[in-house]
């Protein structure tokens, strides 16, 4: 095989009360990258699309070549390869399109090679290009987009990620905003310590929330997706966040909350057409912000990165 071309889906991470230990894989948007071998050695990255400019083509400045780069270390490995970037999803966006490039080049490079690694291998490659970005090895995003599926990222010392079962037919809402947060900054705005009282709440939340998704009941996914620690934080990012929140709840949607650092928010729905009617009604509750967005309806993606030829 001489070159080849992936696809890594955009996920969904924190999923209201589970800050870096939850995320999960959408079908749509995402990122697509083309690997080719040359003659030589090390990476080159040949072309970035889609980013308006904004990606450093530096193979130690990107989250592609970076991720790229850490796998072929591990393997001792020291081809050439030109990287061709097409970003397909926002950046700043909140679902997590650093991870999504990150992981589209581990795997494009790993089954170039051969698939000499599982997937589950390949997961800590993908976190190097992922640090690359938010300034700390997070799975959150990274394993659902490599892996597929709900995700739940019990712990990183080692990096041990649980595979959650879903409703089959639940549906998802994403609404991105024309506003742009840096997860850095983000981050930062965070508190360093929880109070007792919070913190039992969110653990609460967080049992709830995978319960119920495993057992199917709404009712209590709905109650659980209550995050009183991160969100109160960063929905004061988010001008109109508490308006599109009530708009996409009074629309039908199971629950709603912030994807990543923001700015896009997600919402869990019982139905496909609801699912839609929530995002129409999340981008008109912008709207009288003066806010333009972008809606994405989507099933838990189950297949995560995927080769496409």
């Amino acid at each position: 095989m001489e070159s080849i071309k992936v696809f890594a889906p955009a996920t969904v991470a924190n999923v209201s009360c589970g800050f870096d230990v939850m995320g999960f894989a959408l079908d749509n948007p995402g990122d697509e990258i083309i690997l080719k071998k040359r003659n030589g050695k090390g990476i080159v990255i040949q072309e970035i699309t889609g980013e308006e400019g904004k990606l450093s083509n530096a193979v130690d400045n990107n989250t592609a070549t970076v991720a790229i780069q850490s796998y072929l270390n591990h393997m001792g490995e020291n081809i050439g390869l030109d990287v061709y970037l097409h970003k397909k999803m926002p950046l700043g966006s909140g679902l997590g399109s650093s991870a999504a490039s990150a992981v589209a080049g581990v795997f494009a490079a790993n089954e170039l090679l051969g698939g000499k690694l599982s997937r589950d291998e390949l997961l800590p490659f993908a976190m190097e290009g992922e640090k690359l970005a938010s300034g700390d090895y997070h799975a959150d995003n990274v394993a659902p987009s490599l892996l597929g599926g709900f995700r739940l990222i019990r712990g990183y010392d080692p990096v041990d990620v649980v595979q959650i079962a879903t409703p089959e037919n639940m549906w998802v809402s994403v609404v991105h905003p024309a506003i742009e947060i840096n997860t850095k900054e983000a981050r930062g705005l965070l508190n360093k310590e929880v109070a007792l009282k919070k913190a039992i709440q969110q653990w609460g939340n967080v049992g709830g929330l995978i319960a119920g998704l495993i057992t199917e009941d709404y009712g209590l996914i709905g109650r659980s997706m209550k995050d009183v620690i991160i969100e109160p934080v960063r929905a004061k990012l988010l001008n109109g966040y508490d308006a599109v929140r009530q708009a996409a709840l009074d629309a039908g949607a199971v629950g709603c909350g912030i994807s990543g650092s923001g700015p896009a928010i997600f919402t869990f729905n019982p139905d496909e057409q609801t699912a839609q009617k929530v995002g129409d009604a999340m981008q008109e509750a912008f709207l009288t912000k003066g806010i333009t967005s972008n809606i994405y309806c989507s099933r838990i993606n189950q297949q995560g990165a995927v080769v496409l030829g």
